[in-house]
């Protein structure tokens, strides 16, 4: 084990970014031409960095799987971006967005990342304003903010309920320039299967085209991994079906440590499972709890009659409803931070109180704020006694403009009005707060390999709060990897083109075809969607919402059990030569049979609950996470020697100088 070194810059904490970008190294306009940059991943992270680095002068080579960077899984955040404006006059600074992201994720992440996360958050809403984003406005025009969990202030901007979307074509646009002067050059439907190093740097990759089947090289003076997080590696999750830790992971097998792999974020507003029958989950957007009450019945004589379908929830009075994260956090209610949210929805539905046929979902209800909205519509019209049915319309229009594109995906999947009756809403996976270990320049442990975005852990912690991914993203890509990764290249700049004919090159592309090869000569006769599904339960009911060193054991043997059983018995059909998602999936669950025994061995390390890691042996009286200062304040960075059983701890002590250490409370 070793202590790692951040390189976070001397002095005040607000000083330490401006200080850190007159320190280091530049590389000349002239001489940006000569370097090649490869950036994996084309969503707001990625897409924003090859724009800016395309615009800085750089030749970009870009990676992804689907046939557009428009396809990324950034399109489906849905709720918001975080910036520190203050244009609602309610008190925000750097400083609060600052101390709200590190109290959020339970202080387990470094001080300076945060603060010039929170530094530079005003300058990405008005570089997406310039692209022509159309943020929503108030009435007189200006940009309108609303509220995310685990905050006092409406920091969060929003383009009505696909802000994602709306952010990444504005990410694209900047890429399409960039494409069109031919400093971007785009890969589209191809994979990053191995990363290339000689002489201990990234100098390139090794992709299969994942149209021709083609195994290719590519190289470059830098490569830039923004692949996104490891979500689906519990099967079901928010992410997109095709989000993998492919990239970050064959990094890792390289040399890049892989820091807090059990930091997993579980939302709290996602629609229920129903079935064995599904192979993703849909998220309900936490914007959505700015109006909706969560609630379950009072009595479980209710619970069982509702299940039953013997009563419907309109019919529970007031005096009957448990608005239960009303009552356990008078100060924050139904915006508590994400982790709160869900373990209090599993403690209601574990007690019995669940309210679908599975007893796995709580209710989101908006009755109370079409009524509130419908009398102030009505009151501003000038109709000073409106009739209910006048409130409820009113209310209605109200709440369409600001969410009506959730509404109608939730009703078209549940087949129910959420107008007239309230949404069934249950914790699902969505975000990952661990990922491949960087320094203060987002460089991981091997030179010239940098990560971004949700790829990397860097800014959140044991648990990120509601709309901070885009913020990071988009942060890590427009405003801090740009001047940081000048710092290494500014060592290249008379290295010249990196040949692919090198040694190096030869070596890890035949490891590309081995693993191939072994994959499609397996010859057994299980799916791979049946090992992942495998994977996913083991993942769920022992590494999910609440954790323990049994559970945890267990896993770590089942999964390793399940590993040495899908390189025996896996069929893969199809041939290598074109396109085959048989194959590309067998390499992703591949992957995430390692990361999974990893995960497992991460939460069994830590013992204490933080953020999403909750462990049941170290909770308080009253259920909350209870941590230990003393002797986990640290980051877990897993060095990979061979199997995940053997991988060795790096810690990262975590300092707090400008925060004082104590317990979350949200009440």
């Amino acid at each position: 084990m070793s202590i790692l070194e951040s390189k976070i810059p001397e002095g005040p904490l607000k000083d330490k970014w401006t200080k850190h970008k007159n320190d280091i190294n530049l590389v000349n306009p002239a001489n940006k031409r000569n370097i090649d940059v490869i950036v994996v991943g084309t969503g707001l992270a990625g897409g924003a960095a090859a724009a800016t680095l395309a615009e800085l002068g750089y030749n970009v080579k870009t990676f992804c799987y689907q046939d557009s960077p428009r396809r990324a899984h950034s399109i489906a955040a849905q709720g918001g971006i975080n910036a520190s404006k203050n244009y609602q006059g309610d008190g925000d600074s750097d400083y609060r967005l600052f101390y709200d992201t590190v109290k959020g994720g339970d202080y387990r992440s470094r001080e300076a990342n945060v603060y010039r996360l929170a530094e530079v958050s005003g300058n990405i809403i008005d570089q997406c304003v310039a692209q022509g984003v159309p943020f929503a406005r108030e009435y007189g025009g200006y940009l309108d903010n609303r509220s995310f969990g685990g905050v006092l202030v409406s920091r969060t901007f929003y383009a009505k309920g696909q802000t994602g979307q709306q952010l990444l074509l504005g990410a694209y646009s900047a890429m399409n320039r960039q494409i069109n002067r031919g400093k971007i050059t785009p890969f589209n439907r191809h994979e990053m299967m191995d990363l290339v190093l000689v002489d201990g740097k990234a100098r390139g990759i090794i992709a299969r085209d994942m149209v021709t089947g083609k195994i290719e090289r590519h190289s470059g003076h830098a490569v830039v991994l923004a692949s996104g997080g490891y979500g689906n590696v519990f099967f079901l999750s928010t992410n997109a079906m095709g989000s993998n830790v492919m990239a970050a992971w064959r990094a890792h097998r390289r040399g890049a440590y892989f820091a807090n792999p059990c930091y997993t974020q579980i939302h709290p507003t996602c629609i229920p499972v129903t079935g064995d029958h599904q192979s993703k989950l849909t998220l309900m957007s936490e914007s959505l709890r700015n109006d909706g009450r969560i609630w379950v019945p009072k009595k479980k004589e209710d619970a069982d009659a509702i299940r039953d379908g013997k009563k419907k929830p309109t019919d529970l009075a007031e005096e009957d409803r448990d608005y239960y994260l009303e009552r356990r956090y008078p100060s924050f209610g139904n915006l508590v931070p994400r982790d709160v949210a869900s373990r209090a929805a599993k403690e209601r539905c574990d007690a019995g109180f669940g309210v679908n046929k599975t007893g796995q979902a709580v209710y989101l209800d908006f009755a109370s704020a079409i009524k509130r909205y419908g009398k102030e519509k009505a009151f501003t019209s000038g109709h000073k006694n409106p009739s209910d049915e006048e409130v409820i319309r009113l209310g209605t229009e109200v709440v369409e403009s600001k969410y009506g594109n959730l509404f109608d995906m939730y009703e078209k999947i549940t087949d129910q009005n959420p107008y007239k009756t309230p949404m069934m809403i249950y914790p699902a996976v969505h975000y990952t707060m661990g990922g491949l270990w960087v320094d203060y320049n987002l460089q991981t442990t091997i030179p010239g390999c940098f990560a971004a975005g949700e790829a990397n852990f860097s800014d959140h912690g044991a648990n990120r709060l509601g709309a901070s991914a885009l913020m990071q993203g988009l942060a890590d890509g427009y405003f801090v990897l740009p001047y940081t990764i000048g710092h290494s290249l500014s060592e290249d700049i008379r290295t010249g083109k990196i040949p692919t004919d090198s040694p190096e090159f030869d070596a890890a592309e035949k490891d590309v075809t081995d693993r191939i090869n072994k994959l499609m000569n397996a010859g057994g006769k299980h799916s791979v969607d049946s090992y992942h599904k495998k994977l996913g339960k083991i993942m769920w009911e022992k590494c999910g919402m609440a954790r323990n060193a049994k559970g945890l054991q267990e896993a770590i043997d089942e999964i390793k059990a399940l590993r040495e059983d899908f390189w025996k018995n896996v069929k893969v059909t199809g041939p290598t030569e074109s396109k085959n998602a048989e194959l590309e999936k067998a390499g992703r669950v591949a992957d995430f049979l390692e990361l999974g025994e990893l995960f497992a061995k991460d939460a069994l390390h830590r013992e204490e609950s933080c953020g999403g890691h909750f462990r049941e042996e170290y909770q308080t009286e009253e259920g909350e996470a209870l941590r230990d200062d003393e002797n986990f304040r640290y980051v877990a960075a897993w060095e990979h020697t061979g199997l995940p059983s053997e991988a060795v701890l790096h810690k990262e002590q975590l300092i707090f100088d400008n925060i004082e250490l104590k317990t979350r409370s949200y009440k």
